[in-house]
């Protein structure tokens, strides 16, 4: 075949034709009988509740990545018997055990489907949302065989780029060793090809898309003239200096007349310092920069100054920082510094040390200057962030820096399973307190807070410092479980949180795939559910964490109503809002 496909004239194009032939021979051959049945009983696994609802779209695409992921697990089993000499049936009822095969896989996902509709709409009541319907299951199995088909095709193309390195090597040096050499130059050729091709080119265009995203100013939002704003003619900051985000935040603060209408006469304009990417080249000069900026405004001379770690964009939730600034009356100033114009996952993967160095120089710079001023004239000090900044503002400063003097609190919301503080606060609670709402020690340093409060007996007294995590059940961010592929997650264990279904199960492998997914859909929940954070819930870690005690229990719960309606509104109005930064 090879002479005859060299010598005539239409060799080469009869080459390359039979070439084609055999690849699409293997790209598109016969699939593995144990292959498809460990498929179906991923894939039925993959339809049961997590942690949050999933539109069409995100259930079809995980559940095609278990289709897949489970379809490669019965080939590697498939392999490793076979390899291992271990007998194998014969040959002679192949077809009917493979219409068996296709039988019984059908069943399992028919009835998965089916199921599927009641655990999705369990999860949706449970957050006051409407039911799903009945054209979901559909769709989500059409979404999921093309995800499937796709996952395997690019699998086995990889496969066959391996086995290509492999089949070189073997005509150059002894089998045996050309095997082993030759899987691991494969390996290392298609991780390079992915690495340094593919997924470089990815992430170099969503650094220059975020870039320039973080530096467009919308023409409806001008620089403002206060003087005690960033970003004024009188401020050290200028208004291309704050970023996209520190100019939202900036320019939404509540003005004094908004406050009197909930907090009395008297009430002030809070004070709100941010210092963007642009504002300085390293931590440090922005860290510096703020304090100067906070300082000119009268930050120093407040009843309560909140140093506050951002997200990945350099977002703040307004949801975190307003409830506060009602307690005090307007009598609060806020300080931030961004540390990347990435989203949170990209920026924890590109540059996991950025955040953390930049929350560092922030509270060093702020905690110094904070020393030196009397006590009795002083600002309390407290510290905040959501997610990545509450991984990054718990990692700003060192305990045995503090046995002196330390600050007042610190208001933590949905730390990431990352947070290292929050996790050993969590590994050592008390026993017999569920993961989700811990009890830590006599609760006088940390407690743990959700939709319904802490479980700490009311009138348990505080220590000098006071360290709030606010957290939901049904946030992916934080209980996400690295051992959760071979192990149950503890979340799973004991009595479930309100907000997570009782139909949820752990599964190997595909709970922590849902888990991971849900990961990315938790900004998406309603809000109180997820990782959106509902003011009143902040505004009760705020009350646990200030210790503010002069508002009466009618006043506050108008108060709750009023920022949870007005937030609800804006997350309606806005898809904007609703991503983390």
């Amino acid at each position: 075949m090879m002479n005859e496909a060299t010598t005539g004239p239409s060799g080469p194009a009869k080459g390359v034709k039979a070439w084609a032939r055999r690849l699409g021979q293997r790209l598109f051959a016969r699939l593995c009988n144990p292959g498809l049945v460990l498929a179906a009983l991923f894939f039925a696994a993959s339809l049961t509740p997590s942690l949050t609802p999933r539109i069409v779209v995100a259930q079809a695409v995980l559940s095609g990545l278990c289709l897949a992921v489970g379809y490669g697990l019965g080939v590697l089993l498939y392999w490793t018997w076979r390899y291992m000499e271990l007998p194998l049936p014969g040959d002679a009822g192949e077809p009917r055990r493979r219409k068996l095969v296709y039988a019984v896989c059908a069943a399992i996902a028919g009835i998965a489907l089916w199921r599927s509709q009641h655990w999705e709409n369990v999860v949706r009541e449970l957050m006051h949302l409407d039911p799903a319907g009945p054209s979901r299951m559909l769709w989500v199995a059409v979404g999921a065989v093309v995800v499937a088909a796709a996952v395997i095709l690019v699998g086995r193309a990889a496969l066959m780029l391996v086995q290509a390195v492999m089949g070189f090597v073997v005509s150059k040096i002894p089998r045996r060793i050309a095997h082993v050499a030759g899987f691991i130059a494969g390996v290392l050729l298609l991780v390079g090809l992915v690495n340094g091709v593919i997924l470089g080119s990815i992430l170099e265009m969503l650094d220059e898309s975020y870039r320039q995203r973080d530096a467009l100013i919308t023409p409806d939002m001008p620089p403002p003239t206060e003087w005690d704003s960033p970003g004024s003619a009188q401020s050290l900051v200028a208004w291309n200096q704050l970023g996209r985000m520190g100019r939202r935040y900036v320019d939404s603060r509540p003005t004094a007349a908004e406050l009197a209408e909930f907090a009395g006469p008297g009430a002030k304009s809070p004070l709100r310092v941010y210092a963007g990417l642009p504002a300085g080249e390293t931590p440090q000069e922005r860290a510096k920069l703020a304090l100067e900026e906070l300082k000119r405004v009268g930050g120093f001379e407040r009843k309560a100054l909140i140093v506050i770690t951002p997200t990945g964009t350099g977002w703040v939730d307004p949801s975190s920082i307003e409830g506060v600034e009602y307690l005090f009356r307007g009598d609060v100033a806020s300080v931030a510094v961004q540390y990347s114009y990435l989203s949170s996952p990209l920026t924890l993967f590109l540059d996991p040390r950025t955040g953390q160095e930049t929350a560092r120089a922030l509270f060093r710079e702020v905690y110094a200057h904070w020393r030196t001023l009397p006590k009795a004239h002083r600002p309390k000090l407290y510290l905040h962030g959501l997610s990545l900044g509450a991984l990054n503002s718990e990692r700003s400063f060192q305990m045995f820096e503090l046995l002196e003097d330390p600050f007042d609190g610190a208001v933590w919301a949905g730390p990431p399973f990352a947070a290292s503080q929050w996790a050993a606060a969590t590994r050592a609670r008390n026993p017999g307190t569920p993961i989700w709402l811990p009890q830590f020690q006599d609760s006088s340093l940390v407690r743990f807070m959700n939709q319904n409060g802490t479980s700490t007996p009311a009138g348990t007294p505080w220590g000098p410092l006071r360290a709030v995590y606010l957290q939901y059940g049904s946030d992916a961010v934080t209980f996400f479980d690295r051992h959760g592929f071979l192990r149950k997650p503890e979340l799973l264990e004991g009595p479930r949180p309100p907000d997570v279904s009782p139909y949820m199960s752990w599964y190997p492998v595909v709970t922590n795939l849902q888990i991971g997914l849900d990961t990315s859909l938790s900004m998406s929940a309603p809000m109180g559910f997820g990782h959106v954070y509902a003011p009143s819930h902040y505004l009760n870690a705020w009350l646990e964490a200030t210790g503010v005690d002069d508002w009466s229990p009618q006043e506050l719960d108008r108060l709750r109503r009023f920022l949870d309606d007005r937030r609800r509104a804006e997350l309606a109005g806005s898809a904007d809002e609703t991503v983390d930064g």
